[in-house]
């Protein structure tokens, strides 16, 4: 990728690249619907439904695809900034060398455009900070408030700068992402805009060989993907490499404490509800009263409920809730102190008391303590239990360092949930497409796999937390712009199906479709052409092959991905966090246990290529399924031996970088 001409002049997509884009879709409609109809062998469903469910998924990618390049926008080069603006720079770091840190530091140092320059250090070291001061950069660490409360990782890190911080808006590199002198200039013109919440720039990597044998590299997400997405103005946030307005954060962190607040007055009035249940269902029915005082409790929460969905005033809503149960509390105090009353009278009579004199208390033998332990109490503590819980709302956040949390803490990673809740409230995004600044990516297999893990996980809890088909504020294209991202993550258990098939018929002899007719090969093979034809256009030359072979080569990383974020999310399990190591890791062994996965697929493989050809020598199995099944066990093992290479790569110095 080049620089300063990688900025278009303003284009968008060709009718040359939609007409290829609705020719491609047909195509894929018109075998999947056929598929399904006529060509699933049923009998053999175990196989044949996991292949149709994997095609299926497929098509439903290459339509996000599709969907995406519709208005792919290359934009033209922004106006000059404006002047006067002030800008943060953040460079977040937990515990990557001091060296790396300072050598980013002082590049932004050098960033022309007026700033202040800040590390933003999580492993609160004194000798960075000795070392920020020597250089002139300012040194930010966690505030006190943040001991014994959840840290939230990197977002944690960038809440903590927003509100120590004054800049109008915010550069934010990760800490080895050197930026260039000219990044500010490039991107705060976009600003003009007063709806522009967000300028995302590429990441490129100058320590990757030209083979990308770890497919750090994504030039075609940093580039058709972003620029598609953009033109439905959903380009989205990256963690690095990218400008915001501090406005739009902190409106972010406003909505969300709101927000916050709503969910514990929800949760008051659901717990409310259930102890007026049980309350009633304790209350004899010959106490009237007691019972219209928890109606009326009951009634109060309903309206609360109400009046929340009806966006009213929080303060308003818990006031009239208050002094509803206060008011129930009073009636049933009445209604006890009546009956407490009659009772201690009733109990006079029986020990020849007065009733009035008090002396009642002195004469009560057995049989009237018996009365008294086999009275049906008021249920006023149920009230008075309620009366504490609205009350305890805790609209200090207490369990939080940060009453206002600007970005979002609901992944382990921030980026794309941010963006999403930007675009929900009606900001705007930019992705501008030059590179402005330059990062290591991981240079051993062990720390490509935790980075793969790490992004995977985190949108997968975007996905299960805050869907975005769900999302009110969204644009109906928004919606399917972050649901591609999310969707692709799903992979894995597509390439399961991809693997298992041609084992099947080669060890067992079940096909998975009816037959290798020219009726099933005509509609395959032209869609699957086209498909890669559409890859090829909108790439224009950029390889992308390398990014082909790791979304099936990872499988095992994104079924993890998916497993650990649902248990995360719907059972409470811990993902942890592990920040991607800047240096090579390792002892110098070959890591091939991070790959047995893959291995053990090409393993059975490869087997089940040599049970195939022996079943063939005799005539067990027709000719024309051993050869389409051995050239599909053979794109199997091209897309699934990179990981060899992987386990191989002994860092950039082995091949040369760029």
């Amino acid at each position: 990728m080049s620089h300063r001409d990688d900025v278009g002049s303003g284009t968008g997509p060709s009718f040359a690249l939609r007409a290829l884009i609705v020719l491609t879709a047909v195509l894929g409609l018109n075998y999947i619907v056929w598929r399904w109809l006529f060509s699933v062998n049923w009998p053999a469903w175990w196989i044949a439904v996991p292949l149709v469910v994997a095609e299926t998924y497929s098509l439903i990618d290459s339509l996000l695809f599709g969907s995406t390049m519709w208005r792919l926008r290359r934009r033209p080069a922004p106006a000059e900034p404006p002047d006067g603006l002030t800008v943060d720079v953040f460079i977040t770091t937990y515990n990557e060398p001091m060296d790396l840190v300072l050598n980013t530091a002082a590049a932004a140092q050098r960033i022309r455009y007026p700033h202040t320059t800040w590390i933003l250090d999580d492993g609160d070291r004194p000798e960075l900070a000795s070392a920020a001061a020597e250089l002139g950069v300012r040194y930010l660490t966690r505030s006190a408030s943040w001991t014994n409360r959840p840290r939230h990782a990197k977002a944690g890190n960038l809440n903590n700068a927003l509100l120590a911080t004054e800049g109008e808006f915010l550069l934010i590199l990760d800490a080895d992402q050197v930026p260039d002198p000219e990044i500010l200039h490039r991107t705060l013109g976009y600003f003009r805009d007063e709806k522009m919440a967000l300028v995302q720039t590429p990441q490129y990597f100058t320590n990757v060989p030209p083979s990308d044998p770890l497919g750090s590299q994504a030039p075609l997400f940093y580039g058709p993907i972003q620029q598609g997405k953009d033109g439905w103005n959903a380009a989205f946030f990256c963690g690095s490499n990218a400008v915001l307005r501090r406005d739009a954060l902190m409106q972010l962190g406003i909505t969300g404490y709101v927000r916050a607040v709503e969910d514990g007055v929800r949760r008051t009035l659901k717990t409310a509800q259930t102890v007026v249940d049980r309350a009633r269902a304790e209350t004899g029915p010959g106490q009237a009263d007691v019972l219209a005082a928890l109606d009326s409790v009951s009634a109060a929460v309903d309206t609360a409920k109400r009046d929340l969905r009806a966006h009213l005033p929080l303060g308003e809503i818990t006031y009239e809730f208050q002094q509803s149960v206060d008011a129930a509390a009073r009636s049933v105090v009445e209604a006890d102190a009546d009956a407490m009353r009659a009772d201690l009278a009733a109990i006079a009579e029986l020990t020849g008391g007065s009733g009035e004199s008090g002396g009642a208390a002195l004469l009560l033998d057995d049989d009237a303590l018996d009365r008294l332990a086999g009275r049906e109490w008021s249920p006023l503590g149920a009230i008075e239990s309620i009366r504490a819980l609205i009350r305890a709302v805790d609209v200090g956040r207490d369990d939080e360092a940060q009453p206002m949390l600007p970005l979002a803490t609901i992944s382990v990673t921030e980026d794309m949930a941010t963006c999403m809740r930007l675009h929900r409230q009606g900001w705007r995004s930019a992705y501008h497409h030059e590179v402005l600044a330059h990062g290591l990516a991981p240079e051993d297999l062990g720390t490509m796999l935790t980075q793969r893990l790490r992004w995977a996980q985190g949108t997968i809890q975007v996905m299960l937390r805050e869907n975005p088909l769900l999302q009110r504020g969204l644009t109906p294209a928004q919606r399917l712009m972050y649901w591609a991202t999310m969707w692709s993550y799903l992979a894995g258990f597509a390439a399961v199906a991809y693997i298992l098939a041609p084992v099947a018929y080669l060890v067992l002899g079940v096909m998975p479709v009816q037959a290798y007719s020219w009726d099933f090969f005509g509609r395959l093979i032209p869609f699957l052409l086209l498909n890669q034809l559409l890859f090829l256009v909108v790439s224009r030359g950029t390889p992308t092959w390398r990014g082909q072979q790791y979304s099936l080569a990872l499988f095992p990383v994104w079924i993890k991905a998916c497993t650990t974020a649902f248990n995360n999310v719907y059972r409470g399990k811990p993902l942890g966090f592990a920040v991607t190591p800047k240096t090579r890791q390792g002892d110098g062994a070959l890591p091939w246990h991070l790959v047995r996965f893959q291995l053990i697929a090409m393993a059975v493989l490869v087997v089940a290529s040599v049970i195939g050809i022996t079943r063939l020598y005799f005539g067990a199995i027709s000719a024309l399924g051993v050869g389409v099944n051995l050239f599909w066990v053979l794109f199997d093992l091209v897309i699934l031996g990179v990981v060899i290479q992987a386990v191989r790569y002994r860092g950039p110095d082995s091949e040369g970088v760029r």
